[in-house]
């Protein structure tokens, strides 16, 4: 399966909505995606995943790095998760500590 990246700016957030597979073979798009947004100046990114089917540890990685990106900048990267197994990994992880996470665009914008 493939990887749609669509980038839409709301209020002060930019928002990635994915739709696919994050893995090994996507994950570099996406990557690609936020690095090219913070070079624009975007400093505050929520990226929708509910229509996300699969995600795996390089996926996580390319979110990770993200966070990172955009925190050397003093923004901000939330996450949308509405499946139960997407959101599964983020807690096995501990990530779900590490990102702000909800359950639609509107949730995280607030707390951006």
């Amino acid at each position: 399966m493939d990887l749609d990246v669509k980038v839409d700016k709301q209020d002060r957030a930019t928002v990635l909505t994915l739709q696919g597979e994050i893995d090994v073979y996507t994950a570099p798009r996406l990557r690609q995606a936020i690095v090219d947004l913070v070079e624009k100046g975007e400093r505050h990114l929520i990226v929708d995943m509910e229509k996300v089917d699969f995600l795996d540890s390089t996926g996580l990685g390319v979110l990770v790095g993200g966070l990172k990106r955009v925190k050397t900048k003093e923004g901000s990267l939330s996450i949308v998760i509405t499946q139960d197994k997407i959101l599964k990994i983020f807690e096995i992880t501990g990530l779900d500590r590490v990102f702000p996470i909800g359950t639609s665009v509107d949730e995280v914008r607030i707390e951006s």
